[in-house]
């Protein structure tokens, strides 16, 4: 892996590239994704299906685009005992740790007679997106599906793409059914967003979208923003190192290419004071490659967006991780609790050497759904709150009103909004 001295130069240079990572740079698919979300808002079933066959390779109709029991029955046959007995470990660890973000309306009346509350509503349907295709995330399914089960969603609806023999990922549908999802569909790519968008003869409408896909995905999931709400646009995976010299750096260099082999766009960076362990580090990574079996995607990412950092000082270390704002953040020094009280965006903090990424994805509890391409300054993990509404209630008496209704129609007036100012003078205009 490259090592380069932590300058302004060099952080700028690496801020630029990893732009370059983001959905909103790929213009040049927009025009397609737009003529596939079109197509399927004005045809429906008919045009699904036609993307289906040609994306895909497989053939579908109303009759057979509908997860049936039988097939689950028989991906239960397929999946290894000791993968379903793993994958039930972790759903119970991550509906424990979402059991505890839900939220409860609540109202709060006082003696002159307002009632002011909050009343919290689960969505009444959820779409999630598994991906298929190059690779199979019933990961993925548990941290999509769960969170809109804690919260009360009345009917989870989950599409994935088939494969050329018309039938969903074994794995895929054993998490879906263990986590509760209500209807599955053999649908992918961004004809299958449409579809959840818009409502065909077969899939439902959904109020909101959630999952992570390719690109054709995320700038659907873009596109339809408005007709539907959506979680995130998600952009490659990314893994960012704060470590010091007392850091393993044969762990370093594991974390690192855990985040590398998803495909060739993810980004994986070591931010250390330490040279010493910046040229270790970059050594483990050359021995790892050698027996790796995805060395061909890690070399491509490692080439493009992987970065070793070394800097003068652990600030300088903790501020260029904030202007990053990692998807992933994994912090092993000498004092790691202090550094992390020091981070302000990333999507996931893991924190000491036995804390490798991967306990995130796949078992700790947390969502591994995550903010990338620095938006974690200001998006969160999925969560509850993501499958929630929230409504403001407001209650006064009669006398609560009469104690501010002047108060109120000065400020209408002052608007020039005469008619807001009348709704409530009317009220009392008998006493005046």
């Amino acid at each position: 892996m490259r090592i380069q001295y932590l300058d302004n130069t060099a952080k700028q240079n690496l801020l630029e590239n990893l732009l370059k990572r983001s959905p909103n740079q790929y213009g040049e698919y927009e025009k397609a994704v737009t003529d596939i979300l079109n197509r399927v808002k004005e045809e429906g079933d008919s045009a699904l299906f036609a993307y289906t066959e040609k994306f895909d390779g497989a053939h579908m109709d109303a009759g057979s685009i509908r997860v049936t029991e039988a097939e689950i029955e028989e991906a239960y046959r397929l999946v290894e005992p000791g993968l379903l007995s793993t994958i039930r470990k972790a759903l119970r660890n991550i509906e424990d740790y979402h059991a505890k973000q839900r939220q409860y309306s609540w109202f709060d009346s006082k003696p002159d007679g307002t009632m002011l509350g909050q009343k919290v509503t689960p969505l009444e349907r959820v779409g999630v997106y598994v991906p298929g295709g190059k690779a199979v995330y019933p990961s993925s399914v548990l941290m999509n599906i769960i969170p809109a089960k804690v919260a009360g969603v009345e009917e989870i609806v989950m599409v994935t793409p088939p494969g050329r023999d018309g039938k969903a990922a074994a794995n895929t549908l054993v998490a879906a059914k263990e986590a509760g999802a209500d209807i599955i569909y053999k649908a992918g790519g961004a004809q299958a967003i449409g579809a959840l968008a818009y409502g065909t003869e077969s899939i439902p409408k959904v109020d909101k979208i959630v999952g992570p896909g390719n690109i054709y995905v995320a700038l659907a999931k873009k596109a339809v923003y408005g007709h539907v709400s959506i979680d995130s646009v998600a952009g490659p995976s990314e893994i960012l190192v704060i470590a010091d010299e007392t850091a393993n750096p044969r762990f370093v260099a594991a974390d690192l290419l855990s985040q590398a082999e998803h495909d060739e766009l993810a980004s994986a960076i070591l931010v250390t004071t330490s040279k010493t362990l910046a040229e270790k580090v970059s050594e483990e990574v050359d021995e790892f490659l050698k027996v790796l079996p995805r060395k061909e995607i890690i070399q491509k990412s490692l080439e493009q967006y992987g970065y070793i950092l070394v800097a003068d000082t652990m600030e300088d270390a903790i501020a260029v991780a904030n202007d990053i704002a990692s998807e992933h953040l994994e912090i092993q020094t000498k004092d790691p609790y202090d550094v992390m009280m020091k981070i302000r965006n990333a999507g996931a903090i893991f924190i000491g050497e036995y804390s490798s990424e991967p306990l995130g994805d796949y078992f700790a509890g947390p969502n591994h759904i995550l903010p990338t391409n620095g938006t974690a300054r200001f998006f969160s993990p999925l969560s509850v709150d993501d499958f929630i509404k929230k409504s403001s209630i407001i209650a006064y008496s009669r006398s609560a009103l009469h104690a501010v209704h002047e108060e109120i129609e000065r400020f209408a007036e002052a608007e020039q909004l005469s008619a807001h100012a009348n709704s409530v003078r009317v009220r009392f205009s008998q006493e005046d």
